[in-house]
């Protein structure tokens, strides 16, 4: 029984354990499964398929519209039932007794239709397609930018979980000093070399690294997270990046704003389908022509054809005049497309600023990249030599603590300026693509 106990212990402390450990992954790992399957992505993928469904709608512009029915009717209507012998081929000249034309027998008729219309000349239909097409165009650059701003995320997220791994690493070492600091500070204490203040400022030092490692283990997970719902994993595991955060060469050649931005040609793109309505609003004031034709076959039992005949012709319709309507919507159309225009010229100018911006970020940080690590090497050198008059008792365990603490704190923002750099570089990557 005792046995059984323990082997259930066991196993739920090594379940425990295992849900704990961390999967190692790396960039090109994230980004193949956010490719595949994250959901802004997908969502994108959907707007262009529903404005290829919108332009394909515009195929009937071009395209004839087929159709068939089957009607069958039973009438004792004079002018029905006469026309209804006729269509069936069976009238006979005792049909034009007047007492029969005048009150006919109930007279049945089954009559299977096919209608045919094609488009000839419909100049409004025509710029509606090009807009359509247009629209399409505009939804497909914008899937790519939207791509492009997932990549950007992906580098964000990634880089966010390196930092929190390598804030852990960082305060985990220091932990290790405050602890072997702590035992030196016991051994002189006890032997009359301290005072009870100094014992209390190194547990009050260890206990502020304890309480930064809980918040930093934490940044862990948050980022961890971020990346899951990236990737859409709804596991949610810890995860740990195989390759540790370090600085990103600067490769980067051009930096100046493109007009073939993906998302700068979607606005244009949007610009011209509403160019494009514009002009379909105008060619409505123009006459359509289109070509009709339809094929019976009647008979007075059901899906049946003893008798056929057929029609075609053309008709050229032009409306006038429906009231102030159709100005109003040409209008209306022109004014949104002056719109288009200006909202594209507002966005480049915007874009300007906004990568002027984002040098002028990628720049500080190159030069606080710089400042920190020399702050991190004097740092260092500065502990090093405290810490070893601390441990021959020449040196105040305020000014080894105040050591340690800037130490960790020159570390913590190299990293972190190692972070800002890299982000930098990259949003400046993806403003100039």
């Amino acid at each position: 029984m005792k046995y059984n106990i323990f082997s259930i212990i066991f196993l739920l402390v090594f379940s425990f354990t295992r849900a704990q450990q961390s999967v190692l992954i790396t960039k090109e790992e994230v980004v193949a499964k956010v490719r595949e399957n994250n959901n802004t992505i997908k969502m994108s993928e959907q707007d262009v398929l529903a404005a290829l469904g919108d332009y394909r709608q515009t195929n009937a512009v071009l395209l004839p519209n087929v159709g068939i029915s089957h009607t069958g009717i039973a009438t004792t209507n004079p002018l029905m039932a006469f026309g209804s012998k006729l269509n069936q081929s069976i009238l006979t000249a005792g049909d034009f007794d007047p007492t029969l034309l005048n009150n006919p027998r109930q007279i049945e008729d089954y009559a299977t239709r096919i209608e045919v219309q094609q488009p000839l000349i419909n100049f409004d239909g025509i710029f509606q397609r090009k807009a359509a097409k247009a629209k399409w165009n505009a939804s497909e650059l914008q899937s790519e930018r939207t791509q492009q701003y997932i990549a950007l995320e992906i580098d964000k997220a990634y880089m966010q979980l390196q930092l929190a791994y390598k804030t852990v690493e960082v305060l985990e070492k220091a932990k290790e000093a405050a602890m072997d600091n702590k035992r030196i500070a016991d051994n002189n204490f006890k032997q009359g070399y301290l005072q009870k203040s100094d014992i209390l400022a190194v547990e009050v030092r260890v206990g502020e690294i304890e309480n930064q490692l809980q918040y930093a283990k934490s940044n862990i997970q948050n980022a961890s997270n971020y990346l899951s719902v990236l990737m859409n994993d709804s596991s949610y595991a810890i995860l740990q990046p195989i390759d540790s955060l370090k600085v990103t060469s600067d490769e980067t050649n051009v930096q100046q704003l493109s007009v073939n931005r993906a998302d700068i040609q979607a606005m244009a793109s949007a610009s011209k389908a509403y160019q494009q309505m514009h002009q379909a609003d105008k060619m409505s004031f123009l006459p359509r022509l289109n070509a009709f034709g339809t094929y019976e076959l009647h008979d007075d039992e059901v899906f049946q054809g003893n008798a056929d005949g057929y029609l075609f012709g053309a008709e050229l319709k032009w409306n006038i005049l429906e009231g102030s309507k159709r100005f109003g919507k040409a209008q209306k159309s022109k004014a949104e497309y002056e719109k288009s225009k200006l909202q594209l010229e507002q966005y480049k100018a915007e874009s300007q600023v906004e990568l002027n911006r984002a040098k002028r970020s990628l720049q500080d940080a190159k030069n606080n990249l710089e400042l920190t690590a020399l702050a991190l090497e004097q740092s260092k050198e500065s502990l090093r030599i405290r810490t070893n008059r601390f441990q021959q008792g020449l040196e105040r365990t305020t000014d080894l603590l105040m050591a340690e603490t800037q130490y960790a704190q020159k570390q913590l923002e190299y990293y972190s300026t190692i972070f800002q750099h890299n982000y930098a570089l990259a949003y400046v990557q993806f403003l100039t693509k």
